[in-house]
C-alpha cells in the first residue's frame, strides 16, 4: 500500500497519480498497488517533484515496522524516530 499526501502537486504528476490512485481528498492519493510498483511511484515522484511540493510518502513493508516514511520538501507535519519508529508529530490542542 502507499499513501501520498501533499501540500501542493504540479498539475501533470496530480493527472498521473490519478491512474494509479483513488484521491478521497485533494492531493491525498492512496492506492494498493504492489511492492515494486510503489517503488517506481516514489521514484517518479521523487524526480517529478519540486521541493515545494511538500509530499509526504508512506509505503507498507513487509518488515518492522511495517511501513516507510518519505519526504520530498518542507511538510506541514513533523517526524520522529522512537525506538526505531518513525511517528508524525500532532501539536495538542488546549
Amino acid at each position: 500500500m502507499l499513501v501520498v499526501v501533499a501540500n501542493d502537486l504540479p498539475p501533470a504528476v496530480r493527472g498521473r497519480m490519478k491512474l494509479w490512485f483513488v484521491e478521497p481528498r485533494p492531493n491525498v492519493f492512496v492506492s494498493g498497488i504492489k511492492d515494486s510498483v510503489a517503488k517506481t511511484v516514489m521514484e517518479y515522484l521523487m524526480a517529478h517533484c519540486p521541493a515545494e511540493s511538500g509530499v509526504m510518502l508512506f509505503r507498507s513493508l513487509p518488515h518492522p515496522p511495517g511501513y516507510e516514511i518519505r519526504t520530498i520538501g518542507p511538510t506541514r507535519k513533523s517526524f520522529v524516530t522512537l525506538s526505531g519508529l518513525e511517528l508524525v508529530l500532532e501539536s495538542l490542542q488546549t
